[in-house]
């Protein structure tokens, strides 16, 4: 052997050392669909950012499986359709380590059945019962509607209210966009309507596309209904409130399932017409959700937001966000890899500490216990974004534990 190849061969360990070193320096790639355009655009937006500040903490403590981990996402143009394609890309062609469930009922629809088809296990963001008909035992769900029956979870402290009311109402006008959040929330309402006894009166959808909803809230009036529970995406939501204004709405309570009502932006855009509407909520600052860790990661948000047009406040979406990668990461790193099976497993058996506090799955892959507030605005004066920073124009009004105020009712009084 010369002394050039004595030479080469000496160097070929050394070779192979930096090889595996570079190998286990590829970054752990993790996937999804997130709207950054259309009607989830705000709440996209926000999970983002929050999602890239969980990678740079974990990255700031080794990543995960010592490598450095990278998110990887697409623009799902807050459409539903789209979904599929985009998880197929990412999976086959972007071949990520991880796949994860967008955000929003109507995006993790679709989402379910490509996971079913390649026997992933899949961890959605805020989707309302979408495993309701299929039952995957391999998926699960970051939303506070959990239990065992998740659509009524989430509309469970607007019929409380309403039962403790005096005047208690009696009739209800129910509607929604014809889409999977929209129905599934208004079937979870009518749900407990029939059985608290309350007479329908009303009970309708409407395309997404509506552009005009006087015509939908003169039809309600008509109907001269006690309550109106709206199931609603963030445009609609705007409309709805918007037309209820204009057109006099007269009831005792209007709300229930307005989803974009927890945005700043759309806060500061409706102003003093959010007064009197009851409404969910999933996280603001108040009793055992305003831990020190919720905190700290929203102090860090926060400083973030800048001129990006990302939610200000940041107190609805994100900490979920932030707890989708905590559990995801805590699976991986306990389970050492990406086998699905084991991860299903790890994720079913286990509690997970989270900034949103302790998640526990149950059966159907939804939370173990609810945690949806109910919340009411009132003394909304001018559409500064100051005066939504503390409880001083919402009140909590559901669970009774984090009550911080008396309901103001009814609704025709309560938003002068």
């Amino acid at each position: 052997m010369s002394w050039l190849s004595r030479f080469a061969c000496s160097l070929l360990p050394a070779a192979l050392l930096v090889a595996g070193a570079a190998h286990a320096a590829e970054p752990f790639t993790i996937g999804l669909n997130l709207g950054q355009t259309g009607a989830l655009a705000p709440n996209g937006k926000a999970a983002l950012l929050a999602m890239q500040i969980w990678v740079e903490d974990t990255n700031a403590k080794g990543g995960l499986l010592g490598r450095p981990v990278k998110l990887l996402t697409y623009d799902d143009q807050s459409n539903p359709a789209l979904v599929p394609g985009i998880l197929s890309k990412l999976l086959d062609v972007d071949k990520v380590d991880m796949l994860i469930a967008g955000n929003g009922t109507n995006m993790v629809a679709p989402a379910l059945p490509f996971a079913m088809q390649h026997n992933l296990t899949l961890v959605g963001l805020f989707g309302l019962d979408v495993n309701s008909e299929f039952h995957y035992p391999n998926y699960f769900s970051i939303i506070p509607a959990g239990g065992d029956k998740p659509k009524e979870a989430f509309s469970a402290g607007f019929f409380a209210l309403a039962a403790a009311a005096n005047p208690k109402p009696k009739t209800i006008a129910l509607v929604g966009a014809d889409a999977e959040f929209a129905r599934n929330a208004v079937d979870g309402a009518r749900a407990q309507a029939k059985r608290d006894g309350y007479r329908i009166v009303y009970d309708s959808t409407y395309p997404p596309t509506t552009s005009d909803y006087s015509p939908i809230i003169r039809a309600i009036q008509a109907t001269k209904p006690d309550m109106v529970f709206v199931g609603s995406y963030p445009p609609d939501t705007v409309g709805m409130i918007r037309a209820a204004n204009e057109v006099g709405l007269d009831v005792k309570m209007f709300g229930g399932g307005m989803v974009g009502l927890q945005a700043t932006a759309i806060k500061t855009q409706l102003g003093p017409l959010l007064n009197g509407i009851v409404n969910y909520d999933f996280w603001l600052p108040v009793g055992s959700y305003a831990s020190p860790e919720a905190k700290a990661f929203l102090a860090k948000y926060q400083s973030r937001v800048g001129e990006s047009g990302v939610d200000a406040l940041g107190y609805y979406l994100p900490p979920f966000a932030y707890a989708d990668l905590q559990v995801v990461g805590e699976a991986v790193t306990a389970t050492g890899g990406t086998d699905q099976k084991k991860l299903a497993d790890y994720l079913r058996s286990h509690t997970f500490h989270t900034i949103v506090g302790d998640i526990k799955f149950g059966p159907n892959g939804e939370w173990a216990e609810p945690r949806v507030l109910e919340v009411q605005f009132h003394d909304i004066k001018g559409h500064d974004t100051e005066q939504f920073r503390t409880l001083g124009t919402q009140t909590v009004l559901y669970p009774p534990a984090l009550k911080s105020g008396e309901l103001r009712y009814p609704y025709t009084s309560a938003r002068n």
